[in-house]
């Protein structure tokens, strides 16, 4: 099997690290932004990102749960929300 075979199948199981996720996330943003890619390879590379991007995702919202677990157990923290600051030509909306 080559390695993009290997990469694509990798992206979609359960059992990649957030970090290798966002880090394979990155590298195809960057390949797709290059503009240099033949169609069929870059929708090929979207369709990974998609669905990186939901692991990502699911990985996160998982993290938050536990810490929210954490913080509801000890009792004496007050949560509040995480409020990130929007890049330039990015939308706040999502």
């Amino acid at each position: 099997m080559s390695s993009k075979g290997k990469r694509a199948e990798k992206a979609e199981g359960a059992d990649l690290k957030f970090e290798q996720a966002l880090t394979r996330l990155e590298e195809i943003a960057h390949k797709l932004e290059s503009g240099d890619l033949p169609l069929e390879e870059a929708i090929g590379l979207a369709e990974e990102g998609v669905k990186l991007a939901q692991l990502c995702e699911q990985q996160l919202t998982a993290a938050e749960g536990k810490i929210q677990q954490l913080v509801e157990r000890m009792g004496r923290v007050e949560l509040a929300p995480f409020e990130t600051e929007v890049g330039e030509g990015e939308d706040e909306e999502q």
